[in-house]
């Protein structure tokens, strides 16, 4: 039931040089949205520099014509023309005066209004380690949503508004990067693209013999020796001198020959050994329940279990904020139970929240078990910043909507904290609270650990973004306006390992959540213990 409800290289130095990986790198829609003012701005002054370069060629080329249509006459009869004493005068006058003015003209810079802007917005430009984030964000949504190359290179993904293509010369940088990366699996993938959009005619800057030449080593890498000589023998067709090819082509011949004799070679059993390895990432059971969550794929409910899912007028356990006005309230999922809450939020309150994260806004943390101190890791991609209850009175009557709801203090509770999530961004499966083997995690803030979460929707989400929940099926997809609810902890304190979630990568959109961590302290009496572990 519910309220409208929706639901690095081989040692063998002849085939490609040693390539180091770039670290993972993440921007927000909110930071790339200036991005786009910036080149917007820059275009802008481009035109003005094309049209003061149009200006000055116009006067040079009047300039010309008219000298032209001059010297046409003075030169059919030099001595009659210089006769009349003013043409003589003239005549001194543009080579002495107006031929340098001319000289002048010519050599006049018209760029530097626009180079002086380029240099000033250069400093808020991307860098290599932006491009390759973006890169890695391509392949983490081809990944989890089992999108083909051809799929994403002509753009056509659910819920676009904005139809873009990628261009040969795009996929073969989108290879390269993943060759830096080790990662022969997406090399693979993407220069065969670009190879393909080639072979249809696309014009291009690309080089067939390029993408060929990174194309046999990926193949190679993962074992397939005898597609690397056919590519190989496709390259030399045309650049029959190409020195790494025809050193390449001896040995995988060397190869073969040892394959059909039955003796191969310890250096190319050790290389069959790592192609399970670099052939596709062995993802855990737990990964590819979460990519099929993400695609929504997940765990059906039986209708027994469905019976069970409510939708209802919600006063907060008779809440005096609540018992004339209940909010609308739905059931997610029942173990562990989800709630989720209808319009809880407006859209005036998200875009309050919104402009005080933006100028904030920096790469999410995550709690290090090790050392109970915040730091970035490589699953979790997205920008965060922190809301105080004091310097909004919105976000304080946020926080007082959540206690009202939840029945929970949250004086004792963590900021809200505001994540934008944009082009595959994403969370990895994860808990919020501290499991055992992680006694200072949440030491320093001295409040015990993390009994729940609530967790604002402030955008819908094109294609992608959804919460999924892979220990027991469960995927809850973004609404704007809404907030979802569960406890991390039993009643005992002990941790409902049920809980572990993770951030599904936006597909197509942008996803804005704020989220309040609620602690164990002062809870004490608002959600008293049990003497069971497991209630």
């Amino acid at each position: 039931m519910a309220f409208n409800k929706v639901w690095c290289a081989l040692a063998l130095g002849f085939l490609l040089p040693f390539s180091c990986a770039h670290t993972d790198f993440f921007t927000s829609i909110g930071h790339m949205t200036d991005l786009i003012n910036t080149e917007k701005d820059l275009v802008v002054s481009l035109k003005d520099y094309i049209k003061a370069e149009e200006s000055k060629l116009e006067q040079i080329k009047k300039w010309a014509e008219k000298l032209d249509q001059l010297t046409t006459t003075a030169t059919k009869d030099p001595e009659g023309f210089l006769g009349h004493p003013v043409n003589a005068f003239k005549l001194m006058k543009r080579l002495n005066t107006e031929w340098g003015e001319l000289e002048s003209l010519v050599l006049k810079d018209m760029s530097d209004g626009f180079i002086s802007n380029m240099t000033i917005q250069r400093q808020f430009f991307p860098n290599d380690e932006d491009q390759t984030g973006a890169a890695k964000a391509l392949l983490r949504l081809q990944d989890t949503y089992n999108l083909d190359t051809d799929t994403l290179s002509r753009g056509n993904l659910p819920g676009v508004k904005h139809k873009s293509f990628l261009t040969a010369e795009d996929c073969f940088e989108l290879g390269k990067i993943a060759y830096t990366e080790a990662d022969y699996y997406h090399t693979e993938l993407w220069m065969e693209q670009a190879l393909k959009q080639l072979d249809e005619g696309e014009v291009s800057s690309a080089d067939k013999v390029y993408i060929l030449d990174y194309l046999s080593y990926a193949v190679y890498q993962q074992g397939d020796l005898g597609k690397a000589m056919a590519l190989t023998k496709r390259l030399l067709e045309l650049d029959p001198e190409h020195q790494r090819a025809n050193g390449n082509m001896k040995y995988f011949e060397y190869i073969m020959a040892k394959e059909k004799e039955g003796n191969k070679s310890s250096t190319d059993s050790e290389e069959q050994e790592k192609e399970t390895e670099v052939k596709k990432k062995d993802y855990l059971p737990e990964r590819r329940k979460y990519e099929m969550l993400c695609r929504g794929e997940g765990l059906k409910m039986t209708p027994r279990r469905q019976k069970r899912l409510f939708c209802r007028y919600y006063d907060g356990n008779r809440n005096p904020r609540y018992i004339l006005g209940p909010v609308k309230q739905e059931d997610e999922w029942d173990k562990p139970r989800i709630v989720r809450f209808l319009d809880i939020i407006s859209d005036e309150e998200i875009e309050t929240v919104k402009e005080l994260a933006k100028p904030r806004l920096s790469r999410a943390t995550v709690h290090d078990p090790e050392t109970g101190k915040l730091t970035t890791a490589h699953y979790r991609v997205s920008k965060s910043a922190w809301l105080s209850g004091y310097e909004s009175p919105v976000v304080s009557r946020i926080n007082t909507r959540i206690q009202d709801l939840t029945g929970l203090d949250v004086s004792t509770a963590e900021e809200l904290q505001v994540a934008n999530y944009g082009v595959g961004g994403q969370y990895e499966p994860h808990f919020d609270f501290g499991r055992k083997d992680e006694p200072d995690a949440f030491k320093e803030l001295g409040t015990g650990n993390r009994i729940a979460t609530w967790l604002f929707y402030m955008s819908d989400v094109s294609a992608g973004g959804a919460t999924v929940f892979p220990e027991v099926g469960a995927s809850v997809w973004p609404r704007k306006g809404t907030a979802v609810f569960w406890y991390n902890l039993f009643p005992s304190g002990e941790g409902d390992y049920s809980t572990r979630h993770a951030a599904c990568p936006v597909l197509v959109g942008n996803k804005w959540v704020s989220n309040k961590w609620l602690h164990e302290r002062g809870q004490e009496f608002r959600r008293p213990c049990t003497l069971s572990e497991l209630e």
